[in-house]
């Protein structure tokens, strides 16, 4: 279909949003979101501190034939108009993934349309190009509850991983901060709020990472050290959570500009010709504002166009799988329908995997 305006319905099932879009991409590559239904589970998994795979998936299977009906309704269109169906493979809790991956088999089997399985990394890393057109190629700090990575995204289905994180996602530190801090979930924006009240130069805590070589994150060394310092205040006051939470969020900024600004120099090496060079960030803590002003900041100095989709956009939902369908029908890139489900789906399928808890950075 190169050359053609094509219609998607997109479906993402991998963590605890049950989420359906139809999203049009036209023959010039402009993207119009149709329909975006959003499902979250944040609720059922409240009490656990957590997702809960099982629950998870239960949930999924209870609720997305309506989400996907209430998508086709919202954007004004029958199965008969669309030109293909895409669902997110991978990588992801396998349970959900499964979910949504058989419904768009299914419909896709039954509407006589072609199957798309795709990347639940490659929808984030595509969403910029929906948004603001962003031409390839250019970065992708990538930064959610289990995934910590820097890419240069080439092209479709062209990416290489410049950076990950060996231990803990930055999502994932987020949480376990608010979980040991006793802040309710999601612990990001939990952890947003309490900094935004409180005094980031009481407590002094470790950069991981930060002046070394390369891109890669660590954010284990950053948690142990909080901890250690928050046991020595015990009991914790409203005053000293907020304290601890300021001083965690600043850390954090500071390690993470470190390392892209390791990467935006690569960047400059390697593409000198390149006049606006853009670094994309996605993923649910690209909603932290107070990252986002310190990349900003980190950007301008260095003659970078910080691009960070809507935050809806940014968490996961369908408009972002049924763009990155849209993307790759239109270059006639489909699936069939024994495409798999998977667990863990690399976008660099080359880069090597890291030791430790770094794997789901690398591999997921």
């Amino acid at each position: 279909m190169t050359g053609s305006s094509v219609l998607v319905l997109g479906i993402e099932t991998s963590c605890d949003e049950t989420a359906a879009s139809v999203v049009a991409r036209d023959a010039d590559g402009r993207g119009t979101i149709r329909s975006n239904v959003v499902l979250s589970q944040i609720d059922d998994h409240a009490a656990f501190g957590g997702v809960v795979p099982e629950i998870a998936a239960r949930a999924h299977v209870e609720a997305l034939d309506r989400v996907v009906q209430a998508a086709m309704d919202e954007a004004g269109v029958g199965f008969a108009d669309l030109d293909a169906v895409a669902a997110t493979a991978g990588p992801g809790l396998i349970g959900g993934v499964i979910v949504g991956l058989t419904t768009a088999k299914a419909l896709a089997l039954a509407a006589g349309k072609p199957l798309v399985a795709v990347n639940h990394l490659e929808g984030h890393a595509l969403t910029a190009r929906l948004t603001d057109g962003v031409a390839f190629p250019y970065l992708l700090l990538l930064v959610s509850g289990g995934h910590t990575q820097i890419l240069l995204v080439r092209g479709i289905g062209e990416y290489e991983r410049w950076g990950t994180t060996i231990d803990d996602a930055l999502g994932e530190a987020f949480d376990k901060t608010a979980k040991l801090l006793g802040l309710p979930y999601p612990g990001g924006p939990a952890v947003e709020r309490a900094a935004s009240r409180g005094n980031p130069d009481r407590f002094a805590l470790p950069r991981p990472m930060a002046g070394r070589p390369g891109c890669d994150f660590s954010f284990s060394g950053l948690k142990t050290a909080l901890r250690v310092e928050a046991e020595a205040v015990a009991p914790l006051s409203d005053a000293d959570v907020d304290d601890l939470c300021a001083a965690f969020q600043r850390t954090v900024t500071a390690v993470v500009r470190d390392r892209v600004g390791h990467a935006l120099d690569r960047f400059r090496s390697e593409f000198p010709d390149i006049t606006e060079p853009v670094l994309v960030v996605a993923g649910g803590v690209a909603a932290n504002k107070a990252l986002r002003a310190g990349l900003d900041a980190e950007l301008s100095a260095r003659g970078f166009r910080l691009i960070a989709p809507p935050h809806a956009l940014c968490t996961d939902n369908g408009a972002m799988i049924a763009w990155a369908g849209a993307e790759r029908l239109a270059l006639d890139m489909v699936d069939d329908l024994s495409a798999p489900a998977r667990p863990r789906w690399p976008l660099d399928q080359l880069a090597a995997p890291m030791i430790g808890s770094g794997q789901k950075g690398a591999k997921a």
